[in-house]
């Protein structure tokens, strides 16, 4: 995978800008001897903001972009002139990108609309200049507040694909060839296991101009829930899908226990999967004759919807797009499915992003990291300690 131009998992050390000082200073003029204090504020760090772009399908440009650190606010300047703002970070990801903590690997946000702006991290507010601080007891105040520090996080943006239908099987199941048979997609296609090495979406048109979306994802394989094969790493894909196609071709020794191990792999991966609606096809039907066809009947998983299908005759594809079709479309579909993201655990990374080491400066400022926005409103230091002595 080092090579393709498809990512959809990186992993990126953020940093907002830490607000700039409150100023110290005094009016002086030739004919004011006593000018009193005229400190202006400390401007305020640089966002860290997250927006959706719909050109975008692929996290590509993030994986040469591992750092992304918002500048710092200014300080604050005399007759009350307050510094300027910190420039904010804008990461243009594509619309279905959720975002976890590196660290912990819980949820944090998602972008799924194009154009939509999350702030990740806050810039540090720009400190308050002397003049906040006088009074009639205290005319001069020679103290003034310093910025609120930076804020720094390594997240995990994981991509999603926008789908309504998501192709689930064993590779060499036909997923791949039903694709292009319904749609104007190209997969490669080729007699050998694991030749979808990453996903694809295809448009399928539908009875005039409706349509809807199918995403092919890798093969998976018995006991992908543990880490073996590729499907695993992309099942994430079919996590926003409405509807899950479940594909066995019709050559498989037992098709009921092969929906099992698939339906119970899904499961693994995420449990929030099997509240989603779910159709069986059996593909490569061509191969069956009747007898075989009324005897693979009595066998079939029950609580499942099935078609026979083959992409090859076009066997069964107006019946599978049909039942497609009320089933993305169906209340109680509508009603039930509402996304969950699970939180990322060892199943869920990928192993080359998650070992990312970011090499950096260690800050040699002082730890504000524990102070709460009331603590910087009441919060000032004296002259010795004051950041900005201007």
């Amino acid at each position: 995978m080092a090579d393709s131009n498809f990512i959809d998992y990186v992993k990126i050390l953020c940093r907002s800008g830490k607000g700039g000082a409150g100023s110290r200073h005094y009016h002086r003029a030739k004919y004011i001897p006593k000018g009193g204090p005229d400190g202006g504020d400390g401007g305020r760090g640089g966002h860290i903001i997250l927006r959706g772009n719909r050109h975008m399908w692929t996290l590509l440009p993030l994986r040469y972009t591992r750092h992304v650190f918002a500048t710092d606010g200014q300080s604050g300047g005399e007759n009350k002139s307050t510094g300027k703002d910190g420039e904010d970070k804008i990461i243009e990801v594509p619309v279905g990108t959720a975002v976890f903590d590196a660290e912990t690997g819980q949820f944090l946000a998602e972008i799924t609309e194009d154009g939509e702006e999350i702030k990740l991290l806050r810039g540090g507010k720009g400190g308050l200049g002397n003049w906040h601080f006088a009074t009639s007891t205290n005319r001069a105040p020679r103290y003034a507040q310093p910025g609120q520090p930076a804020l720094e996080k390594a997240v995990i943006l994981e991509l999603k694909l926008l789908g309504d239908v998501g192709l689930v099987g064993f590779p060499n199941a036909g997923k791949s060839t039903l694709l292009s048979a319904l749609s104007s997609a190209r997969p490669k296609i080729a007699d050998y296991p694991f030749t979808t090495m990453e996903p694809s979406l295809g448009i399928v048109h539908y009875r005039g101009d409706k349509s809807f979306v199918m995403a092919d994802i890798p093969g998976i394989i018995e006991g992908a829930s543990e880490g073996k094969g590729l499907g695993l790493r992309f099942l994430r894909h079919i996590e926003r899908n409405a509807v899950l196609l479940f594909m066995v071709p019709a050559d498989a020794d037992d098709i009921k226990k092969e929906y099992e191990i698939l339906l119970k792999e899904v499961k693994e991966f995420n449990p929030e999967l099997a509240d989603k609606s779910r159709v069986l096809a059996i593909s490569k039907s061509d191969i069956l004759d009747e007898e075989l066809r009324e005897a693979m009947k009595a066998e079939l998983p029950e609580g499942i919807k099935t078609v026979f299908i083959s992409a090859v005759t076009g066997e069964g594809l107006t019946e599978l797009k049909d039942l497609l079709w009320r089933e993305i479309n169906s209340e109680d579909n509508k009603n039930n499915y509402t996304m969950t993201h699970r939180n990322l655990d060892v199943r869920h990374r990928v192993e080359e992003e998650d070992n990312f080491i970011f090499e950096q400066d260690e800050p040699d400022e002082e730890d504000f990291s524990n102070y709460t926005d009331e603590d910087w409103e009441d919060e000032f230091w004296d002259e010795e300690s004051s950041v900005n002595p201007d």
